[in-house]
């Protein structure tokens, strides 16, 4: 008997994974935890480890190739021998047990008149496309999301397509909520490229951003302090800025909570998500109760994160789940002031700029208005341009 490995769910919006490469090959002896396989979702390299004990059997889905989440990509063999031959689809369910004989006429009893049929409910689009199938047409368009492009009056070139490159009724759902796309009938001459899988994922992020109400605030401050007592140190400045912000957050709760349909959550912890810029796209490593943890713990998280990084082996729990963000582009000695948005989950973000001639950087911070007020920022830049002015607080305990 063969067993289907399927492309896993690695975050809740994947709908697609690409399958980097097999680290078994078909007839390879594989225990249960094993690292068979090495899967690519939006935001990192994953290990795939085998479900069961057993041979890896093929076909093996090619490396390199995009494929739906939960669709098959190989096999788990009982036995060697089944391992070396193509794979039969799944296994089809037991058939069912024979009928038991009937038991013996007895006197047949009066019959009920038969209760009239319930009526058909109806079920509404969003129901319908959360329940779709995941199957395509010949034209990369499910049958439930064509009949929505009729109902609707949408053209397929208005709905852009998941992933994995297919029109899903969420999709055409999602475009008919949205605002209007650019209307490039008279632009030049043009083609469409799909972005990677994590500039996707940003976009879609950014976009669900729009509903929430923001307003930004800047003040100016001296990073020359900072920066010596980070080279002095040899601690990394970043790590400085995102201490910095824990310890002004830490004074200023409103910003370690947000805006839910029910209230306000309100964090027990505070974790600041950093934005970082890889080339293709940009993560927010987190760094975890940044305010309460010993610096020297906070840098050596931090190193592990940065190689994570780099070697794009991120797991969700390394990049979900901030409180509050920070994103520094002084780096870039031309940025001298800008703004960052919002992201979900958060009810604020500071955004650092290149200091000028004389040392001073502007620092903006963006916040959800229906949790924090102009006058709240004002106190938090306050309170966070005192702590940049005086670095040695920063590292105490």
């Amino acid at each position: 008997m063969k067993r289907p490995i399927t492309m896993p769910v690695l975050s809740d919006t994947m709908e697609v994974g690409r399958l980097v490469r097999w680290l078994k090959q078909p007839g390879d002896r594989i225990r249960k935890g094993e690292v068979i396989a090495e899967v690519e979702s939006d935001k990192a390299v994953m290990e795939l480890e085998a479900f069961d004990d057993g041979w890896l059997a093929g076909p093996l889905a090619p490396e390199g190739s995009e494929i739906a989440v939960k669709q098959v990509i190989g096999w788990i063999a009982d036995r060697p021998e089944e391992a070396q031959g193509e794979s039969s689809p799944v296994e089809p369910a037991a058939p069912e047990k024979a009928a038991p004989p009937p038991a013996p006429a007895k006197p047949a009893a009066p019959q009920k008149a038969p209760e009239p049929a319930a009526p058909e409910t109806a079920v509404s689009p969003v129901v319908a496309a959360a329940l779709e199938p995941r199957r395509e047409d010949d034209g990369g368009i499910t049958p439930l999301a064509r009949e929505l492009l009729a109902e609707l009056g949408l053209s397929p070139d208005a709905v852009s397509p998941g992933p994995d490159g297919v029109i899903r009724a969420g999709q055409v759902l999602a475009a008919a909520l949205a605002p209007p796309a650019p209307d490039l009938r008279h632009a030049p001459s043009h083609r469409v490229e799909r972005p990677s899988a994590l500039r996707w994922k940003v976009a879609l992020n950014m976009t669900r951003t729009t509903a929430t109400p923001q307003f930004r605030v800047t003040t100016t401050a001296d990073l020359e302090p900072l920066r010596d007592f980070a080279h002095d140190r040899q601690w990394s400045l970043t790590l400085l800025l995102a201490r910095a912000c824990a310890l002004a957050v830490a004074a200023h709760p409103l910003f370690n909570q947000v805006w839910t349909p029910k209230g306000l959550a309100r964090f027990e912890r505070i974790d600041i998500g950093i934005a970082m810029d890889i080339g293709e796209g940009l993560v927010t490593p987190v760094l975890r109760d940044a305010g309460g943890r010993p610096i020297e713990e906070l840098a050596e998280d931090w190193r592990i994160l940065k190689d994570k990084v780099r070697r794009r082996r991120l797991q969700p729990q390394d990049y979900e789940g901030a409180t509050f963000y920070l994103s520094n582009l002084g780096t870039f000695p031309g940025v001298r002031q800008f703004d960052a948005i919002v992201p979900l989950g958060a009810s604020a973000i500071l955004a650092v700029s290149a200091a000028d001639a004389s040392g001073q950087a502007a620092l903006t911070v963006s916040c959800d208005h229906r949790v924090v007020f102009g006058a709240d920022a004002a106190r938090f830049l306050d309170t966070l341009v005192t702590r940049l002015q005086h670095p040695e607080g920063l590292v105490r305990s």
